[in-house]
């Protein structure tokens, strides 16, 4: 999906996002990928350029995995003028500096990939197979 690289495009997101996925993990879960899935939109719009168009793309998907499957979350951008995402200390008085400490408290895993179009920061949730009726134990 490709929202604008504006405030509104993590509130277009998150409403898609929230659509798409309300049937297929539980809830719990689906408030943490709406809010780490916010913060990577925000952080984006908030410092790194847009991609042709004046735009951010956001995808993600559903997949198998070892333990189960997992849920992949990327948001794409034009890159900052830094060296791109990473946690930092805020002081008890910064109004701002937290919101990758709550994707790497939310996620399983999270990352930064660049090249030369861009960077796509990603947040990965391991999400754990139903129990198999056959291995729960009788009460």
């Amino acid at each position: 999906m490709v929202v604008p690289h504006h405030p509104g495009g993590a509130r277009l997101a998150r409403h898609r996002l929230a659509a798409e996925l309300a049937d297929a993990v539980p809830p719990a879960l689906l408030a943490d990928l709406i809010a780490v899935l916010a913060e990577l939109v925000g952080n984006a719009v908030r410092h790194a350029r847009p991609l042709p168009g004046g735009v951010i793309r956001v995808a993600w998907r559903l997949r198998p995995s070892a333990e189960g499957a997992l849920i992949q979350l990327r948001v794409t951008d034009g890159g900052g003028a830094n060296s791109g995402p990473r946690l930092r200390t805020a002081s008890p008085d910064s109004a701002d500096g937290r919101g990758l400490h709550i994707v790497a408290g939310l996620a399983t895993r999270w990352g930064v990939e660049q090249d030369g179009m861009g960077q796509r920061v990603w947040a990965e949730f391991d999400l754990a197979p139903a129990p198999r009726p056959d291995l729960v134990p009788a009460g």
